[in-house]
């Protein structure tokens, strides 16, 4: 009996021994996977869709795509060669969210007011047409767009809206 116990005790400090070498093995290669350059870009709260949109610029079935801010900063989306403007824009919108998440923590962007005051450029062609793709603008792998001060048309009825919205709202002040 005193051997049957003994051989128990020798295969849990085995198996202990066992468990701490897959342990060091599973922290070596999740160590060497944070820090592959391939998965560098990988956010910190991924969606089955970043992970799509990765592999497949891997695969080069996505682009990269550098944005310019105004302040002279840039920053780097990733977007299927498919794309729509609609597309960019959203990548740009869920990256700048991150990258303000990562810095000051919760902080409103209106993007209503981002995309009524600014538009998105290349080649000093303004991306206006959400649902033209970004391909149809010579957009590649590797190109840059800037944000550009939005300037709408007179006859535009969303300005001229806010243009009698402001003509009103003085002459109630006025009375």
């Amino acid at each position: 009996m005193e051997s049957d116990a003994k051989g128990k005790g020798e295969i849990s400090v085995e198996g202990y021994k066992e468990s701490n070498i897959k342990k060091a093995r599973l922290q070596s290669t999740l160590a060497a996977l944070v820090n592959d350059p391939i998965l560098s870009d990988v956010p910190k709260k991924p969606t089955l869709s970043d992970v799509d949109t990765l592999i497949s610029l891997e695969l080069g079935s996505a682009m990269r795509i550098s944005v310019l801010k105004l302040d002279g900063t840039s920053f780097d989306v990733a977007v299927m060669n498919s794309a729509t403007v609609k597309d960019l824009k959203l990548a740009i919108r869920k990256k700048i969210n991150e990258m303000e998440q990562s810095k000051m923590g919760h902080r409103h962007i209106s993007w209503n007011h981002v995309w009524r005051n600014f538009c998105l450029s290349y080649h000093n062609e303004t991306l206006l047409d959400d649902n033209a793709p970004v391909q149809h603008f010579g957009i590649h792998n590797h190109s840059q767009v800037h944000f550009v001060p939005y300037i709408a048309l007179k006859d535009s009825r969303k300005h001229s809206k806010r243009r009698r919205h402001r003509f009103f709202h003085g002459l109630s002040r006025l009375s």
